[in-house]
């Protein structure tokens, strides 16, 4: 597994490469913008140069994008759910640009319209973020949830309806977030409960579609549909689940994104951990 972490583009996004690298990131994962504003700045072509100029001078593998946490391609509200797709087929464009070939969202939440409307909302959404976008080689990642309020994409079903009804299912992939799974009720925290997990995983969806992990402990306990992250090891799931999914080799190639607190220092330590449960 690639490891890495979700770096600042403090300064703009041509600084994330060395900052990843600093902290010593195989690869790493990004905003393209600010993630509390639905307002999108043009990525220049000066600051795509010094973007690519930087990524040059270090190792590290472009990972993954993140959708802002504004998106929701579930709302019922007509104009959150305009913006979200545009920001959606936007961002895709600028993913693009970066060289990364991932998008991470959360599917969304239906704010009281209940999760089957939901999810036949994500679909046409997803369907029409698609239609729009000029991005071509880009794939959308659904990141699981913890099914905290209205969230959908807590259950494997769920991902698995969205991946099966939308048009152009083959740029369509899974971020699975060890925090969020298991404050949605699936354990991971020893071998037969691993392994149990990912035979479901791949039984409605298939391992194929599993692009990215965000690799996070829990402050709270299985099935809380809590999303809280904590430091690997520090939490509720404990350093076991972490060991067996560094040393899988079906996730050789899967980028494994730290979300865990703490800021660079955290995550420099939590990424020394994690290469220290190599095999």
């Amino acid at each position: 597994m690639l490891l890495g972490a979700h770096v600042s583009i403090a300064g703009g996004v041509s600084n994330a490469p060395l900052r990843a690298e600093k902290i010593g990131c195989e690869t790493f994962q990004i905003f393209t913008k600010n993630q509390m504003q639905w307002r999108i700045p043009k990525l220049t072509d000066e600051e795509l140069k010094k973007y690519y100029s930087n990524l040059h001078k270090t190792e590290v593998i472009p990972g993954t994008v993140h959708a802002s946490y504004l998106v929701n391609i579930a709302s019922p509200n007509e104009k959150t759910l305009r913006l979200s797709i545009l920001n959606l087929a936007e961002d895709l464009e600028r993913a693009e640009l970066l060289g990364i070939k991932y998008l991470v969202f959360h599917p969304g939440a239906h704010k009281g319209k209940g999760e089957t409307y939901a999810l036949d909302m994500i679909v046409k959404s997803i369907n029409n973020v698609f239609k729009i976008t000029k991005s071509e080689k880009v794939s959308l990642l659904l990141e699981m949830t913890a099914g905290e309020g209205t969230n959908v994409g807590y259950k494997l079903e769920h991902i698995a309806y969205i991946i099966g009804n939308v048009n152009n299912s083959d740029r369509l992939g899974v971020c699975v977030d060890t925090c969020h799974i298991f404050a949605a009720g699936y354990d991971i925290r020893n071998k037969d409960a691993y392994n149990k997990f990912f035979y479901k995983f791949d039984s409605l969806i298939g391992l194929k579609r599993l692009k990215a992990f965000h690799l996070n402990d829990s402050k709270r306990e299985l099935g809380s549909h809590m999303d809280r992250h904590e430091e690997i090891g520090k939490g509720k799931i404990g350093v076991e689940a972490f060991r067996l999914l560094v040393n899988d080799g079906r996730f050789k190639s899967v980028f494994g994104i730290l979300e865990t607190p703490g800021g660079e220092e955290g995550y420099k330590r939590n990424l020394d951990l994690l290469k220290s449960l190599r095999r």
